[in-house]
């Protein structure tokens, strides 16, 4: 039992079960300040059941409560405010951490459930650009976080290899593009015959009809399409890999939309045998009316199926292959309704695990205030981003650290961590203005800022070179800074869970901030070093510190070095 599960026990006791521990937990407060407690109950709720004065039901509960556990219970007005014992508890979070190291946060309540999670999904034959980051590194940083609580979690990447797209890119490539030119640079000159086919659409609209007939061929099993297709998208992946690599991502499928391109009749046939399907200006849709929401077009008049028609398939696949507690799809703000589409045709279709699917959305990363697109040439390719942050990352580390031995390796770190964390501090539904400048930044609320706390910590480890058994010293709380630091270590399990009930990896990249801040003024007024009988202790804090951030900054997917 955690220490604030502790306090909803004495309330629970108190109250004579008139709360429940559910209804409790969400009422209690931190307070702003230490010198009003650790943990605050507001006793308004009981105002009406009591007919009593708030601040009569606080003074009548703190008589009530058991407080042989804690420094103090004490009534503040309307609230009944928790001292904890601070030596007893601070010597049982560190003891704990040190005990468990890497494994502390862990649960086993996911019990392996299978957790698919589609994610990153980039398009073939286009390179990798910023737009891709967002759901790239959301959905791996889910996964680890439904690890470390006992899920097993499927990362797939459900590449974008299918669709009208590559009808049009077929035929720019035969108007304007040649072999040579994809062999010299595969992915730059794909995307420019993308551009080019789009500029010219824009004067001759018959340019798209000749791609939807390519895309149609395609479906179809035309020879030459399909082995164009098959060129393109295999120089593609190549290309997806290497950014992956420095990414430190991995996939466990990489089974696209193509994968789906002879699982669709089966589903437009069930959908037709339930009578689900109707005729609508020639194409075949399903009335979604009844749900709010627009029609869902499974079928266009001339036969083509849409994104739906090959996300149904996915979704009844992925369920006999995986029976799945949950569904994630991490897929930008602006596909909402299409998930909600989604989800009611599968409802409509008699699958009542359609209630597991989860569309985790998430706001642009903009340029300079502009949306980033492919179709317009307007693009940040990801992997010049990864370039310039390790080379800003670099020079920072030569001038902090010009005799450091693995400069190289620690640059990538620095520089690839830095883009990560500053994707995933903020909310996913926010979007935000990407300036590279900002966030390889040491200082303020980035990653390279709370890597650097850790490489602190862990070079007054190596300094203190101290061979005695740190698990069974007390933390000396002689200043409030130290408390500070303990409470936040403490509260590591119950982030991780917030973060999972929320699908917020920001909840992670927000506490390693708050961590790292509060150690780093424990420094700054603290003597570490010095030999005395407390030096076991707060080495113990400063190494338990180290553990919690390096395993916050694992769950964002963001390397730790020991030195920078």
């Amino acid at each position: 039992m955690n220490v604030k599960e502790n306090v909803i026990a004495s309330l629970h006791q108190a109250l004579a079960s008139e709360l429940t521990p559910a209804e409790i937990g969400p009422l209690l407060e931190v307070p702003k300040s230490s010198k009003l407690g650790d943990y605050a109950f507001p006793t308004f709720v009981l105002a009406k059941t009591w007919h009593r004065a708030p601040q009569q039901i606080a003074a009548e509960l703190v008589e009530r409560i058991d407080a042989s556990g804690y420094e103090q219970v004490v009534a503040t007005g309307a609230y009944v405010n928790f001292f904890l014992d601070k030596g007893a508890f601070a010597q049982q979070t560190v003891q704990t951490i040190l005990a468990q190291g890497a494994a502390y946060g862990d649960s086993t309540q996911g019990q392996q459930a299978n957790i698919p999670i589609d994610m990153s999904s980039p398009n073939i034959a286009k390179p990798m650009s910023m737009g891709h980051l967002r759901s790239t590194v959301i959905g791996n940083s889910l996964a680890k976080i439904y690890a470390k609580l006992g899920f097993h979690p499927i990362k797939i990447n459900y590449l974008g290899d299918w669709g009208t797209q590559f009808g049009k890119l077929i035929v720019a490539y035969h108007k304007w593009g040649s072999e040579a030119e994809i062999k010299a640079d595969p992915i730059g000159n794909l995307l420019k015959y993308y551009v080019h086919f789009h500029e010219e659409a824009e004067k001759d609209p018959k340019l798209d009809d000749e791609g939807r007939a390519w895309f149609k061929k395609l479906e179809d099993g035309d020879p030459e399409a399909t082995h164009l297709w098959e060129w393109f998208r295999g120089l593609s992946l190549a290309e997806f890999k290497k950014i992956y690599d420095r990414l430190g991502i991995t996939f466990d499928s990489y089974n696209g939309e193509a994968y789906y391109n002879d699982k669709m009749a089966p589903v437009v046939a069930d959908l037709e045998q339930q009578g689900l399907l109707q005729e609508s200006q020639g194409a075949q849709i399903v009335d979604l009316t009844a749900e709010g929401l627009n029609p869902a077009l499974i079928k266009r008049s001339d036969g083509a199926t849409l994104y739906i028609t090959r996300d149904l398939a996915a979704a009844i696949d992925r369920y006999q292959k995986f029976h799945f507690s949950l569904s994630l799809y991490v897929v930008g703000a602006e596909q909402t309704e299409h998930f909600k589409q989604l989800k009611a045709v599968l409802t409509k279709m008699g699958y009542d695990w359609a209630a597991q699917i989860v569309h985790v959305p998430f706001g642009l990363i903009t340029k300079d205030g502009k949306k980033l697109s492919t179709r317009k040439g307007n693009v940040v390719l990801l992997d010049q981003v990864l370039d310039e942050a390790v080379s800003l990352a670099q020079a920072q580390i030569a001038a902090k650290n010009p005799q450091l031995v693995n400069a190289a390796t620690v640059a990538h770190q620095v520089g690839v961590g830095a883009v990560i964390f500053h994707d995933l501090k903020n909310d996913r539904l926010d979007s935000f203005d990407f300036n590279l400048q900002d966030v390889v930044r040491f200082e303020g609320e980035t990653g390279p800022y709370v890597q650097y706390t850790n490489a602190r910590a862990q070079s007054i480890l190596r300094k203190a070179d101290f061979s005695e058994d740190l698990t069974s010293a007390t933390v000396p709380l002689t200043d409030p800074q130290a408390w500070d630091v303990v409470k936040y270590l403490a509260d590591f399990p119950n982030v991780i869970q917030r973060a999972a009930a929320a699908f917020e990896p920001s909840v992670i990249a927000k506490y390693a901030l708050r961590l790292a801040k509060a150690f780093n003024k424990y420094y700054a007024n603290s003597k570490i070093l010095v030999a005395d009988e407390q030096l076991a202790a707060r080495l113990g804090l400063v190494t338990a510190v180290s553990q919690v951030l390096q395993s916050a900054l694992a769950l964002l997917g963001v390397a730790a070095p020991e030195e920078m």
